[in-house]
């Protein structure tokens, strides 16, 4: 195999798991959605009055183990007006219709 190929050959494969890395992410934050909206309803936060703290509502500055995207998911959520916030720091559902958002998923 000449050095050029082996070259190209690297640089596509680079690519690639730079990709399939990006695709996991995206896979995990989408999962970090349905955590996040199953946890409001659980606790039946419809509107501002019902409101609740998240304990993962900020990343933690010391964290240990895997990645939590929780916090991510939940900044995408409120910025897509589908979790409110109240002034207090507290979080509730704005849309209860959130399925036909994730087509696929019940």
């Amino acid at each position: 195999m000449s050095e050029t190929t082996q070259i190209i050959l690297g640089i596509c494969l680079l690519i690639g798991v730079y990709l399939l890395t990006r695709r996991v992410n995206a896979w995990r934050i989408k999962r970090a959605f349905f955590v996040i909206i199953k946890d409001l309803e659980r606790q039946e936060a419809f509107d501002p009055s019902s409101a609740v703290k998240l304990p993962y509502a900020k990343a933690a500055l010391f964290r240990f183990g895997t990645r939590d995207f929780r916090p991510k998911a939940l900044e995408y959520l409120i910025q897509g007006d589908i979790v409110g916030v109240t002034e207090g720091g507290e979080y509730y559902l704005k849309r209860k219709d959130v399925g036909p958002l994730f087509p696929g998923k019940t």
